[in-house]
């Protein structure tokens, strides 16, 4: 039985990072919304109430029976997990007459073994409108900041600890040694949650579940879908058929070299080329929901119609992986879904099919590292993430072969000079694995692409007046996708990209760079 903490979701946006911290301390933890705690059996060494928008002092604020765990169990609150452990002990939690939001300086007061190895003084991530002004019986104050007294206490006797800042975000420089504190010390977990573990672990669950039946999975070439193809080959070999399904809409010689890629894994692969029926639906269209109404509705029915030529399948695979089912599930009335995920659900029900997702409790960061463990070559496992709507969310307005070409050709340059942009001492770490530094632009990046504009601008070339369309360069760093920035690429890099495009590919006539982040834009245009 895998040992783990059980994080209790609130509604905060960075509840996914304190799984995130775990895990990279190798501890297994699991995510759950605070009104679906799970059964606390004997796997479960601790449990840490997250974050939250709500005030503990609101009539509909949530709330849990914390004696369910406090006193059985290791118990840390943070922010609204610290200020409902106050609230509910006969604490005090006011309004603050300012908002602490941002940077503080925290100064350790008394020693607790949350806090051992921390500087006397470091900083911390603030973000709370609210502030505990008298603490609860048995409670004894740890560390301040300047503007709050009672940023971190514990309770005598129990291993129970709160912190009114976020230790899970970066900005807390030495918020993973409090988490590290938190889980190996005073939980006792092993930290021997590693990729080969967890390999291990899947491949005998999952030839328990599959047994001798048939499994059906759909390729895309991202990092996901790859590596829950091998993860199954590995488990159950030939007893697994993969599709992978050509929209028309992918990059330059994709379907071609994925496919070969895929072959020369050992996988069993079907290479559907559905491209004439995508565009065919798609022409004219363009409104971008549309588009992607469309794309889906077509990929089932091209899944479906292949799916069918497979006798005797009785399990759909799919590359689901851990923020989609958290994502998927959210806290109604509290923390609305950012996204109903295309991974969760979505297939036609008639296929009558058993659904067996083996990523689906990792992080991208760890699905990478499973991939690397496999032995999956890294221009698979580094891959940058690909909107399912591929080049359509990328094309503004309506879809021609033409502008697909242009488009393809303007970002088969821009990526090939992001993996030949030698970077190697310039700071950029690896967006798949932040512990390494990048040796090229590609791995720095978390997503990048080539936007074609729906305008038209003159320029000169040669001796010949041109009118023709612009394109957009799009790339960021993010661990997520929840939030983004864009990449400070160096001057010449964009310099001798610009001027390659519009040599070499007809059409365009000029490039400009999207430095929007996210918030307030979105990664893709579309």
């Amino acid at each position: 039985m895998v040992e783990k903490i059980i994080i209790l979701d609130f509604g905060s946006q960075v509840t996914q990072l304190i799984g995130r911290r775990l895990r990279e301390l190798n501890v297994y933890c699991e995510i759950y919304p605070f009104n679906k705690i799970p059964v606390l059996d004997e796997s479960v060494k601790g449990v840490i109430l997250s974050g939250s928008p709500c005030s503990v002092r609101d009539a509909n604020a949530p709330q849990v029976d914390l004696s369910l765990f406090r006193g059985r169990l290791p118990l840390l609150g943070i922010c609204y997990g610290a200020q409902y452990m106050a609230h509910t002990g006969g604490g005090k939690v006011e309004a603050s007459n300012t908002r602490e939001y941002g940077r503080a300086m925290l100064k350790v007061v008394a020693d607790s073994p949350l806090l051992k190895g921390v500087s006397k003084e470091t900083q911390v991530w603030m973000s709370h409108g609210d502030s505990i002004s008298a603490l609860p019986a048995g409670a004894q104050v740890i560390a301040s900041t300047a503007d709050v007294t009672n940023a971190a206490f514990q309770f005598a006797g129990e291993p129970t600890f709160a912190v009114q800042f976020h230790p899970e975000v970066y900005h807390t420089a030495e918020g993973s040694r409090m988490l590290a504190n938190f889980a190996l010390d005073i939980c006792g977990c092993a930290g021997n949650w590693t990729p080969d573990s967890f390999i291990e672990t899947t491949v005998a669950s999952l030839r328990k579940q599959i047994g001798d039946e048939r499994v059906i999975l759909g390729l895309s070439g991202g990092v996901d879908s790859t590596v829950a193809g091998v993860l199954l080959n590995k488990a159950i070999g030939s007893q697994l058929t993969c599709i992978f399904v050509n929209n028309g809409l992918l990059r330059k010689n994709e379907f071609e070299d994925v496919l070969t890629s895929y072959h020369d894994m050992g996988l069993n692969v079907i290479g559907a080329d559905a491209s004439k029926e995508f565009l065919a639906a798609l022409a004219g269209v363009t409104e971008p929901e549309a588009k992607r109404k469309i794309i889906g509705r077509l990929f089932v029915e091209t899944f479906d119609k292949y799916a069918k030529q497979i006798e005797n399948a009785r399990w759909l695979a799919q590359g689901t992986i851990y923020p989609d089912v958290i994502e998927s599930a959210g806290i109604e009335g509290i923390a609305s879904k950012i996204k109903s995920h295309h991974n969760v659900g979505g297939l036609p029900k008639e296929m009558n099919l058993k659904i067996v997702e083996p990523l689906r409790m990792l992080f991208k960061d760890e699905v990478r590292r499973v991939g690397r463990a496999l032995g999956i070559k890294e221009e698979l496992v580094g891959r940058h993430p690909f909107p399912g709507p591929s080049l359509a969310i990328r094309i503004i307005g309506d879809i021609t072969e033409e502008k697909l070409r242009i488009l393809r050709e303007a970002d088969d340059i821009f990526i090939r000079g992001l993996r030949s942009y030698d970077c190697t001492g310039m700071g950029f770490p690896s967006a798949s694995d932040p512990r390494i530094m990048a040796t090229n632009l590609y791995d720095a990046i978390w997503q990048a692409g080539v936007i074609l504009l729906p305008v038209k601008s003159v320029g000169v070339m040669g001796d010949e007046r041109t009118y023709e369309n612009p394109v957009a360069l799009r790339a960021v760093v993010s661990t997520d996708a929840m939030t983004a920035d864009w990449f400070p690429f160096p001057y010449d890099f964009l310099r001798d990209v610009s001027n390659e495009i519009i040599r070499k590919v007809r059409g365009v006539n000029r490039v400009v760079y999207d430095i929007t982040s996210k918030p307030p834009g979105t990664i893709e245009w579309e």
